[in-house]
């Protein structure tokens, strides 16, 4: 099976940066599509940027221009680097990877890293 890791999570304040990471391990044949996810207590866990095996980008409009998703598939890792952050990107934020393995595919999610933006 595939097994996600997210580091990268803390404190920081507004206008400041932070750069997740989600690395990917175990019997991956591929790994497709590669996503972050954010969630707040009490909302719905949405959507804040993905990327496709060929890098094609997208993002939620509330962090286009702040924030840019890569990846490095030799690494098997997904980035998300956070600018100008601002106190509603606070959240708990997720990895998702669609992977192929040998007994086929499917999407893995992470355990999730704590990113919180206060003054």
């Amino acid at each position: 099976q595939v097994q996600l890791v997210e580091s990268g999570g803390g404190l920081a304040q507004p206008g400041g940066s932070l750069r997740l990471s989600c690395a990917a391990s175990g019997s991956i044949i591929r790994i497709n599509e590669m996503r972050w996810y954010r969630q707040v207590p009490g909302k719905q866990r949405e959507l804040v940027a993905a990327i496709t095996s060929s890098d094609t980008t997208d993002y939620a409009g509330s962090v286009k221009g702040r924030i840019t998703i890569s990846r490095d598939n030799a690494k098997l890792t997904v980035n998300l680097q956070m600018n100008s952050l601002k106190p509603e990107d606070t959240g708990l934020y997720y990895c998702r990877c669609n992977a192929s393995t040998i007994f086929g595919r499917r999407d893995y999610w992470g355990q999730g890293t704590q990113v919180t933006v206060s003054s």
